[in-house]
């Protein structure tokens, strides 16, 4: 097993992932990303979409550190669609309908309709065609995005989010900017008991990350296991964690 302990969002986080992941999966998968790039002669840009609670963060965190570490494998630079969130206040002032009440957008932050589309294009767009530019990352401290926090500039661009390939309009778009893509699905119980933990984890006692949980992550979870697109390369995790490449 390789143990990885990574700060993802102010959240301490512990994966293990197994040699054989790491080197039937991983590894050719940096590969392949490596190959690409070499053969177009310019910026590649990957998608990796993923629900919520299947850990893509620490996956492309780790995915980072490898191709890093590799004198043999090219640099990849991993970016995050968490940065194009709508700010706090348009969420409080914006109010859609949940289980048959009117509810503000800040309580299902994280669904679809609570990404700016627009600007995620726009700037996927920037990003696909070689530019140097700035990218936004999400604060959970103010709850905000902070503009321009990273300077894109890798040759290989890895780009995660939970709904890069989701097939729905405006966003089944975005894949059309992507040189190679990657999927991430799982069981929705273990997805459901992941994403409880990680809401203990901030402070949030058991009772409480069950309701908000259940109300604002798991719709996202069904949204991205039943509407995300066929990948380039589809992973599915077992009930142990592990990864597989998809039958």
């Amino acid at each position: 097993m390789i143990d990885y302990r990574v700060r993802i969002n102010g959240i301490d986080v512990d994966a293990r992932y197994t040699e054989a992941a790491a080197d039937g999966i991983f590894l050719p998968l940096l590969e392949k990303l490596r190959d690409l790039q070499r053969a177009k002669g310019s910026r590649l840009l990957a998608m990796l979409a993923a629900p919520p609670g299947a850990g893509k963060s620490t996956l492309v965190s780790f995915l980072e550190k490898l191709s890093r570490e590799r004198p043999d494998l090219s640099p990849v630079q991993v970016i995050g669609m968490d940065g194009f969130h709508r700010r706090q206040e348009y969420l409080q002032s914006h109010f859609v309908k949940r289980d048959g009440r009117t509810v503000s957008m800040v309580e299902i932050k994280g669904a679809p309709i609570t990404f700016d589309l627009e600007r995620l294009t726009d700037s996927v767009r920037q990003v696909a065609s070689g530019a140097v530019c700035g990218w936004p990352v999400y604060d959970r401290l103010l709850h905000n995005p902070v503009e321009n926090a990273v300077t894109v500039d890798g040759d290989i661009v890895l780009l995660e989010g939970n709904y890069l390939l989701l097939d729905e309009d405006g966003w089944c778009e975005l894949s059309a900017f992507a040189d190679y893509t990657v999927s991430v699905s799982a069981e929705e119980e273990m997805l459901r008991t992941r994403l409880i933990e990680r809401r203990i984890k901030t402070g949030v006692d058991r009772d409480a990350a069950v309701r908000f949980v259940d109300f604002s992550d798991m719709p996202n979870v069904r949204v991205c296991l039943e509407k995300t697109m066929p990948a380039d390369l589809q992973l599915v995790i077992d009930a142990e964690g592990d990864y597989h490449i998809k039958e």
